[in-house]
């Protein structure tokens, strides 16, 4: 098959931009997910309760702060490698000692230099992400949105499985610190990315002050639709995913509890979620070449919704490997395909012309959830129990999609259908 005769979609992902994409979103997804997987089960098979392992959730605020440093970012560039690649590189290499670092200490004796590191983890994570998010909305163009960040969201659910999965089976033959150690050094593909990479053409200039990069791009985006709208796609940005993201904030404490091993959760419940994520978000970015950023944001947030009602099934159940299979995989399919949409959705909404800011914003904005309203789920779980609370966040789910009707109406205007082809 000559490269003309090849599909569209084929054509469409077999790109260097795509592959690029790849290593963004193991680049990113790596250390959210040793805060997220590895470090909360480390902490509970070293006896801390449920309720200091929800609070840790609060180590996540930098996630939800980045925008405040991102227009230093936006602003200023590091000695070597350029503006977006320096810093890239330069996160990257912190985040490497600092995980490594993270297993030189005991959970019981050493909670407060643990939570330091773990601060210091999320903050260079965010700032990483800050330039990742810029970089990979600077290259790709309106039509390539969709599946570049639904491929950057597919590697950052496969780098899940490296603290989620081959960390905690090592944690049943190796001591922590080597845990650590090793999953430190997964970040080491995505430092050789920034190596052989190039800074991307820019739209504009970078900020001549600090004021132009702080201020622009928040006047932008208020002036371009109105203080009402703005607020509504905010709303929006924090509302979609609230249900699903505090419906896995305790994911690997509830199957700890529901009586499976490590071992289960590193070999069951982290594979059997991967490749249901992986084919969602595949192709929910070819499905949206088809069905536009609007429509995907509907029929996927309702898969997304549903999704949730299955950790209801695993409680009621037990410890049932079958059914923890099935109910990963239904709930990662859902999370692939939504996260497809509302990722694209921001990188829609954010002006090319300010994109480190305006996409930490709206990141930012999308993250709370995770890092403040998460810190109250075990205390939600010990006082209504797993079921009540798996219910409560199906119903948190609802009002995000009712903005839809607002936000992403399902037949958008002509001109608003265009913008979302990509």
């Amino acid at each position: 098959m000559t490269p003309s005769e090849a599909p569209t979609w084929y054509r469409a992902i077999f790109t260097r931009k795509m592959l690029i994409c790849v290593f963004t979103g193991f680049a990113s997804g790596l250390p959210l997910y040793v805060l997220l997987n590895l470090v909360p089960a480390w902490m509970r098979s070293e006896g801390v309760d449920l309720k200091a392992i929800g609070l840790f959730a609060l180590i996540q605020l930098p996630y939800t702060w980045k925008f405040i440093w991102s227009p230093l970012m936006d602003r200023f560039s590091l000695p070597l490698l350029g503006r977006r690649r320096g810093w890239i590189g330069a996160t990257q290499l912190v985040l490497i000692v600092l995980i490594a670092s993270l297993g030189l200490f005991h959970p019981q004796a050493d909670i407060a230099l643990i939570a330091v590191l773990a601060i210091g983890v999320s903050f260079s994570s965010a700032s990483q992400d800050i330039v990742l998010d810029a970089y990979r909305r600077e290259i790709l163009d309106d039509r390539e949105l969709g599946l570049g960040n639904s491929i950057h969201i597919n590697a950052y659910r496969l780098a899940s499985l490296i603290p989620g999965s081959l960390s905690l089976i090592l944690a049943d033959h190796l001591p922590w610190r080597e845990v650590f150690f090793i999953t430190a050094l997964f970040m080491l593909p995505g430092l050789l990315m920034t190596l052989a990479i190039s800074e991307p053409k820019l739209m504009r200039a970078a900020p001549k002050t600090l004021e132009e990069a702080v201020v622009e791009p928040f006047r932008e985006f208020i002036t371009r639709a109105g203080w009402r709208e703005a607020l509504l796609i905010l709303g929006f940005i924090f509302l979609y995913k609230l249900g699903d993201s505090m419906a896995t904030a305790l994911a690997t404490p509830f199957y700890l509890d529901t009586g499976f091993s490590k071992s289960d959760i590193g070999l069951i419940a982290k594979h059997a979620g991967l490749w249901p994520a992986v084919i969602g978000a595949l192709l929910g970015g070819i499905w949206m070449l088809k069905l536009g950023i609007n429509r995907a944001l509907w029929l996927f947030g309702v898969v997304q919704l549903v999704s949730i009602l299955g950790f209801v099934w695993l409680d009621q159940t037990g410890a049932d490997r079958m059914v923890l299979a099935a109910v990963i995989g239904f709930e990662a399919l859902g999370v692939g395909l939504g996260s497809a949409a509302f990722i694209a959705f921001i990188a829609r909404t954010t002006d090319p012309r300010y994109t480190a800011t305006q996409f930490a914003l709206f990141t930012s904005l999308a993250s709370v959830p995770r890092a403040v309203i998460n810190s109250t789920t075990g205390y939600l779980v010990e006082a209504l129990g797993w079921t009540p609370f798996f219910l409560l966040c199906t119903a948190l789910a609802v009002p995000g999609m009712l903005l839809l009707f607002r936000i992403a109406p399902w037949n958008p205007p002509e001109r608003d259908e265009v913008r979302s082809a990509g």
